[in-house]
């Protein structure tokens, strides 16, 4: 913003205005008709004494009346020239002048800035001093009261009362801290300000002060002040771009400069203040969070030091700008702003005595706060840091090294810089001997040469009774004046070369890690129309595929920075750079990248991780160095005014009434610099109105961009004039609806991300959500919550507002289930399954949930535990549910909350819980995810067939649950008893269950259709289908089977009265499957050739799509190996096709039957092959083949021939194995005994195609799970 100025408006058309350095001139103090006003607004106590308190200041003039695109407003502008209103001093308190600067930010994001100069001016009103006679009398009659009416307080006391330290004498105290009016001279403070379209503050504040020692000097000016006054406001241009000016202040020239189109935008604070009051390490946090789009408070006593830090940070974030709240200065008045449940920027002053603890905060949960004067930050939970964050510093501490600044910052290195400066302003104004006379005459007399009007010259010359003899200085004095000159010069060009260089290594940060941005802009739209039509639906950014290509340790950070609204606002004008002029700040930063790609030819380059170093250090600083050496222009010399004789004397140490007709309007005609540039300007004009779209004539693109640019842009700058209530109120709603919008992106976002990524998992489209982004989203999804909690709170308990009000209502629900046992929502009474044994139904209940949270000892804080409470909630679905059970305790809501808060308006707060509802269409796992070292409770049952099973077993079953996190290792279930809890650290998502017997005792068979276990904190509940008998003699012989698991969905209420009535459907169909081989052939239609090889080519396919998905996202490969559609499986039907496995003999005949045989041909026989190296390849793989059949038949597990089956396949795929086994059994003569002339495996092409298929995954490193293979030693 501050690179292009403020933006004219619609009405500039011609007027040079436009272009006019300064564009008010402002005098705020007492206004001696209403006389003392307490500021109640300021907030401040009546226990302080009157010197100590603060009353209303008034704007007492300013200049021009008003400007039509920059209308004067006039409450902010007083608010913030005198942020604590006026204040008192007398002749023996410091009276330094205090300079500092405000900014004001415009309801469309346009900035105007003000440079203050405040002084105290001795009171001449006799009705303030008697006023203030009177309050004293008042304070001090009441004190003694107290006193006396209370021996036991004791004097200190009262003495640290009035804040005057332990001064124990009650006259002593008196005389300190009072005011007679025979005695002493009261003094008021008084601001002169200017308010100007960019930030020249050094320029402005050199010109100030030089006004202020004009007023305060022995001598009068040169000239009336009125004509410093309409040069700078009517004579004195913006320098242009890349240019350097020269003015005139009262006694000496001021100069300033601006970067050029294509330098870094105009920064006129010194950085240099910034990292000495923070330190480097400390600033570089504090600009992440800003990054980031956290709530930054700034703490300072200094109004300067806020303004140096904010502006400081926010000009480092090139090329992105801050969209939110930016009130660098925050009246005391405004003091309800902190409330606003929006990221912001914002500086408080401290006051003097009182620390960090007595503040009150509406919301911390998300808030970096940075306490200047003590040079102290607290930072967020849950922070990434910036990306090379050690090298990034590293590089700034050499820059800052070079200019002799210590990197861990200085407090008292920028005090002393200050206080220097001050005493050389002090000693020039009272060195009464020379100092104000040499400085007068010697600007005197560069004006005379200056000058051509010779009339007057002497006109000046008769005002000031100058005589050209007086010109004959002492030569050692003005010697001695430049050198000091000259040392404030260089000072100054030293920080205009830190500031540029440590704004380099900043912007070089961004360049490198943006380097190659615009290749994932999406650019859908035709024109601008339908793109800001449809701009709320459209994605405008590939992130996963941009988080994809960047490097690991960068991900944390910039998967939460692209989700912020300054990167989105960057990307809008990129795509709007199609249509319009570029943005200023986009432009200067594409044409760095395009030099980058110019120096790395190779474009991998741009993606390392390496850090790279910024290489444009010396050609910036040398620029500013030109710039200020060599001035470019010059504006016209302050002139004598057509004013009214006798008017504005000279009374030293009062600012003089100023004759507002001579600066009401400019000169008509005498500017040169107008009339030559008036077309020019006019051109200029037309183009920038239409790149700031400010003033456009096309009211749908405005309202769009309203639209586009933000959650309600209207929330970015709440006005800073009018307070009264109903004003509080409006900004209030505007708030509401803003975090309505913002819930209902949110959601929408996480939805339509999540919905996709399952879309793809089913085989539709391409995902584009990685874990990593859900887990920014889910983040951001928590701080939402926090900040409506935290909007409209009555008091502030702990750092998260969510899980104050959670905290209160569990104690109040735990009181009421004291008095009567209260029905808590209960699930379905049991869930039954065909086979009649149940998994109890886990109660629905928002306190057992908090009870979960609270048990975890991982967590320390508040804020952590309200986020993990929304992200069990998430994965339980029930976030809205609980919210809503929440809120629905209205008394409870409406003692917490005022009456404007968010959660108090009803019908936005249904709305709200309605977008929270959308977000159960979908899984998260950001619970299980996150908290994977906590203890869980789990739940297991086993469910055998009854009708064809024993009622009673006599062997020892067992049980081993294995998930993505780890396994159970086994255990032992108690006899006949088919469910237990068990506790153990968190598995992650299920994926196996072992399970198998002994074996022992008469009744030893045991026909399991399937085990079922619960994650009894989350809830989600895994089935595990077998369908198998477990026993010798019996099925295929196994003792043990490895099932895979399956997430269940959870059962609606509605649902579960469908389910009554109809057996649940299997979702698997492996028992089915695996009880058609065997004991009950023929219940099930076999698959014929054809889908038989459909289902190799898709088992192939879903494994080959797994390896192709970023690593934190795939899913479980033992489902894709051994599950239901699985490669084991696929396989198992090519052989089972055309194999005679009807009973000989009344014998089941497995496939592994037909393997062994091949086993025991391999070993006895000796082919004869033409080729000798053909026979070395065959041999090496039939004794490979032979070596992991007998590794499986001797391991020490009981597993039957279909298991030993699953875990030959398993292992073949493993060790890319499978292509070379399949032909060596096609082509071993058993086949012919053992399969129909028909067989899949005895066509010759189906094979070859078989192998063809599966050499599709040997590329592919695949990591089986233990359970798979345990025992097995190959």
């Amino acid at each position: 913003m501050s690179g292009s100025g403020a933006a004219p408006g619609p009405g500039s058309g011609s007027s040079p205005a436009a272009c006019r350095f300064a564009h008010y001139f402002v005098l705020c103090g007492i206004d001696a008709d209403s006389g003392l006003e307490p500021d109640e607004l300021a907030g401040e106590n009546f226990d302080q004494s009157p010197l100590r308190r603060t009353f209303k200041s008034k704007v007492l003039a300013h200049y021009p009346e008003n400007i039509e695109w920059n209308p004067f407003d006039q409450d902010a502008v007083n608010m913030l020239c005198m942020p604590k209103g006026l204040s008192f001093r007398t002749q023996t308190d410091n009276k330094d002048p205090q300079f500092h600067s405000f900014i004001i930010t415009r309801e469309d994001g346009s900035r105007t800035y003000g440079f203050v100069l405040t002084f105290y001016e001795e009171v001449t009103s006799k009705q303030i001093c008697t006023a203030m006679q009177t309050l004293y009398q008042m304070h001090n009659a009441e004190h003694y009261s107290s006193v006396y009416a209370s021996s036991s307080c004791s004097m200190d006391s009262l003495a640290s009362s009035i804040d005057e330290g332990d001064t124990t004498s009650l006259l002593k105290l008196q005389r300190y801290n009072s005011y007679d009016i025979s005695r002493d001279t009261l003094y008021v403070s008084k601001s002169i300000c200017l308010i100007t379209p960019l930030p020249f503050m050094q320029a402005c504040k050199k010109f100030l002060i030089q006004l202020y020692r004009a007023v305060t000097s022995q001598q009068p000016p040169p000239l009336p002040l009125e004509s410093y006054i309409h040069n700078i406001l009517y004579e004195v241009p913006l320098p242009p771009p890349g240019r350097s000016l020269k003015f005139y202040g009262v006694y000496e020239p001021v100069i300033c400069q601006r970067p050029g189109p294509n330098e870094l935008p105009l920064s006129d604070y010194p950085l240099r203040e910034a990292f000495e009051l923070l330190g480097l390490e400390n600033l570089v946090q504090v600009f992440t969070c800003v990054l980031l789009e956290m709530q930054i408070l700034l703490y300072s006593q200094d109004y300067q030091r806020l303004m140096t830090v904010a502006e400081g940070i926010t000009t480092l974030l090139f090329p992105f700008q801050w969209q939110h709240v930016y009130v660098p200065i925050l009246p005391a008045s405004l003091l309800h702003f902190l409330d606003a449940p929006v990221p912001y920027l914002m500086g408080l002053q401290s006051k003097e005595g009182t620390d960090r603890s007595k503040l009150e905060l509406p919301q911390e949960a998300n808030l970096c706060f940075v306490d200047i004067d003590n040079h102290f930050i607290e930072l967020p939970e849950e922070f990434p840091q910036f990306p090379n964050k050690v090298d990034f510093i590293q590089e700034l501490s050499e820059v800052l090294l070079q200019f002799g600044i210590p990197p861990e910052g200085s407090l008292h290195g920028s005090e002393s810089a200050t206080k220097l400066k001050n005493l050389v302003l002090k000693d020039l104004v009272n060195d009464k001997k020379n100092g104000n006379v040499s400085t007068n005459n010697i600007s005197m007399y560069e004006l005379l040469k200056g000058n051509e009007t010779i009339a007057r010259l002497q006109a000046l010359a008769k005002r000031t009774g100058v005589t050209v003899e007086k010109m004959d200085l002492s030569a050692t004095l003005s010697e001695k004046e430049k050198d000091l000159k000259l040392q404030c010069e260089e000072a100054e060009l030293r920080d205009y070369q830190l500031n540029v260089q440590l704004r380099e290594v900043f912007a070089n940060r961004f360049t490198q890690m943006f380097a190659d941005y615009e290749a994932f802009v999406i650019q859908t739209a035709q024109d601008m129309e339908s793109w800001l039509t449809n701009r709320e639906q459209m994605q405008n950014f590939d992130k996963a595929s941009f988080l994809s290509d960047q490097p690991e340790p960068y991900l944390p950070f910039l998967s939460r920075f692209i989700e912020t609204q300054m990167f989105a606002t960057f990307i809008d004008n990129k795509i709007m750079s199609q249509w319009e002029e570029k943005d200023s700040l986009l432009r200067v930063f594409d044409s760095r990248i395009e030099k980058i790609r110019l120096y790395n030819v190779r474009a991998p380059t741009l993606r390392t991780s390496i850090y790279q170093k910024c290489s444009t250090l010396k050609e910036a600083a040398q620029s500013i160095e030109q710039r200020l050496m060599k001035m470019d222009h010059t504006a016209i010399h302050p002139h004598l005014l057509d004013m009214k004789i006798g008017q504005g004397k000279y009374e030293q140490g009062f600012f003089p009434k100023l004759q507002s007709d001579v600066l009401a309007t400019g000169p008509t005609n005498n500017n040169r610099w107008v009339s030559r540039s008036a077309t020019a300007q006019r051109r200029k004009d037309r183009l920038r109105q239409h790149s700031e779209h400010i003033g456009l004539d096309n009211d749908l693109r405005e309202k769009y961009m309203q639209e586009a640019r933000s959650l309600g842009k209207n929330l970015r700058q709440p006005k800073l004039s009018d307070l009264s209530p109903a004003v509080i109120a409006q900004t209030n709603c505007k708030f509401v609806e803003g975090l309505l919008k913002e819930c209902r992106m949110k959601t929408k976002r996480m939805l339509v991300e999540k919905m996709g990524h399952e879309a793809v998992e089913l085989g539709h489209g391409e995902a584009n959500i990685t874990g990593l982004e859900e887990n920014t989203l889910i983040a951001s999804l928590c701080d939402l919550l926090e900040r409506i909690w935290s909007h409209g709170l009555q008091i502030k308990q702990g750092k998260s507002a969510l899980w104050s009000h959670l905290i209160q209502f569990q104690d109040r629900e735990e009181k009421q289930e004291h008095l009567a046992e209260s029905p808590v929502a209960l699930g379905p009474e049991r869930r039954k399954s065909d086979s009649g044994v149940m998994l109890p139904t886990l109660r629905v209940s928002l306190i057992q949930d908090m009870r979960h949270i609270q048990n975890m000892s991982e967590i320390k804080t508040d804020v952590g535990r309200a986020r993990a409470w929304i992200r069990l909630s998430l994965e339980k679905k029930l976030l809205s549910q609980h919210l809503k059970q929440l809120l629905s305790n209205q008394l409870l809501t409406k003692k917490l909350y005022k009456r404007y808060a968010f959660l108090r308006c009803e019908e936005e707060r249904e709305q709200f819980l309605y977008h929270l509802l959308s977000l159960n269409a979908v899984d998260y796992f950001c619970f299980t995810s996150v908290f994977t070292t906590i203890m869980i409770p789990y739940r297991s049952v086993i469910i055998p067939i009854k009708k064809l099973s024993n009622a009673i077993i006599t062997s020892n079953p067992w049980i081993c649950v294995s998930g993505e996190l780890g396994d159970t290792g086994v255990m032992q279930i108690p006899k006949n008893l088919l469910e237990m809890t068990f506790e153990c650290q968190n598995l992650g998502k299920l994926t196996t269950v072992q399970i198998g017997h002994d074996n022992s005792g008469l009744l030893a068979k045991w026909l399991v259709d399937c085990v079922m276990v619960r994650n009894e904190i989350t809830g989600h509940t895994y089935r595990f289908p077998c369908g198998r008998w477990l026993g010798k003699g019996v099925d295929d012989g196994s003792l043990e089977r490895i099932l895979i698991g399956e997430l269940m969905t959870s059962v609606a209420d509605e649902d579960l009265v469908k389910q009554c009535r109809t057996p649940p459907q299997q979702k698997s169909p492996t028992s089915a499957r695996r009880l058609s081989i065997t004991s009950l052939t023929g219940k099930t239609t076999k698959p014929n050739a054809g889908q038989i090889q459909e289902g190799i080519g898709e088992a192939v396919n879903n494994i080959v799509k797994h390896f192709h998905k970023p690593e934190k996202e795939r899913g479980s490969l033992t489902v894709l190996l051994c599950g239901e559609n699985g490669l084991v499986v696929a396989l198992e039907q090519v052989f089972h096709h055309g194999f005679k496995s009807a009973r000989i003999f009344h014998k089941n005949v497995f496939i592994w039957d037909f393997i062994e045989k091949a086993v025991a041909y391999f070993e006895t026989t000796d082919q004869i092959l033409d080729n000798e190296d053909d026979v070395l390849i065959q041999k090496s793989c039939c004794k490979t083949f032979c070596h992991y059949v007998n590794a499986i038949n001797t391991a020490p597990r009981n597993i039957g021939k279909d298991g030993k089956f699953q875990i030959l396949v398993c292992l073949g795929t493993r060790d890319r194995l499978l292509p070379q086994w399949i032909p060596l059994l096609a082509e071993c003569p058993a086949i012919t005994r053992m399969y129909e002339e028909s067989a899949l495996l005895r066509d010759r092409m189906t094979v070859n195609s078989l192998i063809r298929i599966l050499q599709t995954i040997q590329d592919f490193t695949i990591v089986l799970e233990g359970s798979l293979i345990k025992g097995v030693d190959v």
